[in-house]
């Protein structure tokens, strides 16, 4: 694998600990800023909705320059959002941070999955594509208990500086170790739009949502599950998410590797035992040591999936996929936000915390559902295609002999 993904991880590793870092940072702000717990809850939200609206947005003003251009803009993008958190003296200087860093990521996601497929050969390209999000995975198990660590030692404004030097750190790699890759002539933004009029995109984009959204039904409410429920500590809840996290690590290259081996058939294991191990969790939740063993299988069978659906997505939109790649990353984010108002839902209605794991199981299980669908449609158009082919071959003449 090329050091430039290196750079690309280290850039990934940053944006994944500023995402989820502030979860655990939420009373210290709240408290700073003399504002209630819910209202610093738009921290989270804030920067969801950017992620979702900047990914589009940022990957639509990037089709000007080089891809490695734009991603060390995007890179300086996130440094300043971080900055002006970590300085920021009103509530509402920090949201705006927030959602100014949110812009770059996911539009740092997609054009450097395209990035990171191009450096590979055609058979490597879904592990490039897992290495990179390695950096994402890691995030969650270092990144994100040792930044809440430090914000609730020595403050959190440390934690976001910190951040920001992470950035620094990642743009200079990208400067030094990506290749300069020209911009693709003869692709614009009309043809970058017309990978949405196909169907396999927009299934692969829907089975995004459903999948991902599956994990986070279950993990959003894994804090009160787990002590309420399990009868875990308050504190224990952070060693289970760095479980969750290694979980994340190994599911994301396994699901790299064997996506380049097997693309689909990868994505009906990974989301099937998602969907089964997501309903035994309505059962394994009342056990300590089975609790923390489904919590590391959701987060493994979750981002194996990840790997497999960027890669449709990138195979799908073939000759202009930057921008489907940047929106599929932010449809990770669309199905976080569906799953966690899904389980809020049934936990409202008095189904107790453990209900949103049939949510999660029922999202995962209408994932592989649309996966066949995908790869029903793909053999359709494979074989309507090879019809007329063979109907063009004209008879060949009887040979005469004189």
């Amino acid at each position: 694998m090329p050091l430039a993904l290196l750079a690309l991880a280290i850039g990934a590793f940053g944006i994944g600990t500023t995402e989820f870092v502030i979860m655990g940072l939420l009373p210290e702000v709240a408290s700073d800023y003399g504002v209630s717990i819910p209202t610093a809850g738009y921290l989270v939200t804030g920067y969801a909705l950017g992620v979702m609206f900047g990914a589009p947005l940022m990957t639509v003003l990037g089709t000007k320059v080089s891809r490695k251009r734009m991603l060390m803009l995007l890179m300086g993008l996130f440094i300043v959002g971080n900055l002006l958190s970590a300085v920021a003296p009103v509530f509402g200087v920090m949201l705006i941070g927030r959602i100014v860093a949110s812009l770059a990521h996911g539009a740092f996601f997609g054009i450097g999955s395209v990035v990171a497929a191009d450096l590979v050969a055609p058979d490597k390209k879904a592990g490039a594509i897992a290495m990179m999000f390695t950096g994402l995975t890691v995030a969650n198990v270092v990144g994100v208990p040792l930044g809440t660590l430090v914000g609730q030692s020595v403050g959190w404004r440390v934690t976001f500086a910190i951040v920001a030097a992470l950035g620094v750190v990642g743009l200079a790699g990208i400067a030094k170790l990506v290749p300069d890759m020209p911009k693709q002539e003869g692709v614009h933004l009309r043809h970058e739009l017309a990978a949405f009029k196909n169907v396999q995109v927009l299934l692969a984009m829907a089975m995004t949502v459903l999948g991902f959204g599956g994990v986070f039904a279950a993990i959003t409410y894994i804090a009160p599950m787990m002590t309420h429920v399990a009868g875990f500590a308050d504190g224990s809840v952070t060693w289970l998410l760095v479980l969750f996290g290694l979980g994340m690590v190994g599911g994301n290259l396994v699901g790299g590797k064997f996506a380049d081996r097997a693309l689909m058939p990868m994505l009906y294991v990974s989301l099937g035992a998602l969907a089964v191990v997501l309903a035994l969790f309505m059962l394994t939740a009342h056990n300590k040591i089975l609790a923390a063993v489904t919590i590391a299988l959701i987060g493994a069978l979750g981002f194996a999936t990840v790997p497999p659906l960027q890669k449709r997505v990138l195979d799908q939109a073939h000759g202009a996929p930057t921008l489907a790649s940047a929106v599929n990353i932010g449809a990770f984010n669309l199905g976080n936000a569906l799953s966690a108002w899904l389980g809020g839902l049934v936990i409202a209605a008095g189904l107790g915390y453990t209900a949103p794991n049939w949510v999660g199981a029922l999202l995962a299980a209408a994932a592989l559902v649309l996966a066949f669908v995908s790869a029903g449609l793909e053999r359709r158009e494979k074989a309507s295609a090879a019809i007329p082919a063979s109907e063009t071959v004209a008879p060949q003449p009887a040979a005469v002999h004189h």
